[in-house]
């Protein structure tokens, strides 16, 4: 189940919690990201929250996203080619990448958190004897949006 955002006064408590200062900016950052219904980019982040935030530049928005990773409050989604895009969400949930736009969705099924469990434990054995010590994992399906499913659907959105 996907925990509501934070309000102003628990956002502040996060962030001051891991030693950051709620400013404006970065509350509106937050706000944006947590209401976008795909994983956005800096930018797309920037150009959302400047209506909102007029005179906020591009590389307050970086710092805000930042803040944000560092507290826990977002997560930074990268890919192979450096670009990231960012995610509100704070519930276990995997995600679907297209490799043609580099968009990033939240795949609509549930949370298994027995998954690394079903893993062949010979795997697991050599993990560990080779020094690995597992705290968490992410799964990411990779492909591509079929952009004529796209334009009948609207969207890339799943």
């Amino acid at each position: 189940m996907m925990a509501p955002p934070l309000d102003l006064v628990g956002l502040r408590a996060a962030l001051e919690a891991a030693g950051w200062r709620c400013t404006s900016q970065r509350a509106a950052v937050y706000a944006h990201l947590s209401q976008a219904e795909h994983h956005p980019t800096a930018e797309e982040v920037y150009h959302g929250v400047k209506a909102a935030v007029p005179k906020i530049s591009l590389a307050t928005v970086y710092k805000a996203l930042e803040a944000l990773v560092a507290s826990g409050l977002a997560t930074k989604l990268t890919a192979g080619d450096g670009s990231a895009r960012y995610d509100a969400r704070s519930d276990h949930h995997y995600h679907l990448r297209c490799l043609r736009s580099g968009a990033v969705q939240d795949l609509p099924t549930p949370f298994d958190p027995d998954l690394i469990d079903k893993l062949d434990p010979e795997l697991m054995h050599d993990l560990e004897r080779k020094g690995f010590r597992m705290t968490g994992y992410r799964l990411e399906l990779v492909g591509y949006f079929d952009p004529a499913s796209a334009a009948t659907a609207g969207s890339t959105e799943v």
